[in-house]
């Protein structure tokens, strides 16, 4: 990050980030000393900002609901239209109880909104422990940083010492990680079975085994047409499951447009990601999503379980069984332990890591 010059006063952004992420304090901690403009590192590029602004739709567009309690021969076709389509669709009688989904935003806001100097033991840049709060993944490689904190917990392929997760949520995270594990290993089984395959496919790739969680805490924004919640991108690993709030703010591209993700009581967020875009040959869509900066005085949560390979070191691309001479591999293989140094390397950004795999 270079130090700018604007209006004869010097700028230095990375002394300004790094002074932000020494604090520990993160967004809410800015919120809470009662600021009512936000730092500049926080400014967005006036090409993102123009793009935050609603326009005029022809018509309502909604991302598919399915449910999972459905005949399965239906559930596994509307999956694989879904991930085709959109890249994205919401669950509903996936077998998670309502309270169970409930108390979970109810526990990862109550870490967030514990007393700053509480969080703070918990603030660093490295996962030794498995369990960390920060303020935005890619702070030191963003152009402009985004108004949101997250508690980073690994759940797989084991799960923390259990006396290093925040003892406010430390329950609840125990009975997410089974749940999510298992509803995670019914999608990749419905998801290898829509592309034609055995409905172990995907998780024999590992694909179950290294999970991470992130509950993502968006306070109230004095400027949010000035910032974002997160910036527009593509999840880098196989499947994301997203558990949001009531307040909204998720947005997907589709078509060329975005289109909002409005929450249901109840339904889970389902998204594919980068690397089974791959594996599917381009049958399944990664698509880019992001979240507005929220203007309401009630902070939004989020909880996303990335699933990722576990045999780091493994070749990855294709299906050989999704190749063919009429249809030859979009994208070279590659090792997942490149890929992902690749991705923590550069900014959150739309759609970059794909295309550097193309064919």
């Amino acid at each position: 990050m270079a130090t700018t010059v604007d209006s004869g006063n010097q700028y230095d952004r990375a002394e300004e980030v790094k002074r932000f992420d020494d604090s520990k304090i993160g967004v809410k901690g800015l919120v809470d000393s009662g600021l009512t403009t936000i730092p500049r590192i926080f400014l967005h590029p006036p090409e993102t900002l123009s793009d935050l602004k609603p326009k005029p739709k022809p018509k309502s567009v909604a991302i598919p609901t399915i449910d999972l309690s459905g005949p399965r021969s239906t559930v596994v076709e509307q999956v694989a239209a879904a991930s085709r389509s959109f890249g994205f669709f919401q669950i509903v009688n996936h077998g998670i109880p309502v309270q169970v989904l409930d108390r979970m935003i109810a526990s990862i806001r109550a870490f967030h909104e514990l007393p700053t100097d509480v969080k703070a033991r918990f603030y660093r840049r490295d996962a030794g422990t498995g369990v960390s709060f920060i303020s935005n993944v890619d702070l030191f490689h963003s152009k402009a940083a985004s108004w949101r904190d997250t508690l980073q917990i690994r759940l797989g392929p084991t799960l923390p010492e259990l006396e290093h997760i925040p003892e406010v949520c430390r329950d609840d995270v125990v009975q997410w990680n089974l749940h999510s594990t298992t509803l995670g290993e019914q999608l990749m089984g419905l998801l290898s079975e829509g592309l034609g395959l055995d409905k172990d496919t995907i998780k024999n790739t590992t694909c179950l085994d290294a999970r991470v969680m992130v509950g993502h805490y968006y306070p109230c924004c004095p400027q949010p047409d000035l910032t974002v919640g997160i910036a527009s991108h593509t999840d880098p690993g196989v499947l994301t499951l997203l558990l949001q709030d009531h307040t909204g703010g998720l947005q997907i591209k589709h078509e060329g447009e975005w289109v909002d993700v409005k929450p249901v009581h109840g339904a889970l967020v389902i998204n594919i990601a980068d690397i089974l875009q791959i594996m599917s040959n381009d049958e399944y869509k990664s698509v880019e999503h992001r979240v507005l900066a929220n203007p309401s005085e009630e902070a939004r949560v989020s909880i996303a379980v990335f699933f990722n390979p576990s045999a780091r070191e493994a070749l990855y691309g294709p299906f050989a069984e999704l190749t063919s001479p009429e249809k030859p591999a979009h994208y070279r293989q590659f090792i997942y332990n490149d890929y992902m140094r690749r991705f923590f390397t550069k900014e959150l950004d739309g759609k970059t890591l794909t295309n550097f795999y193309k064919l």
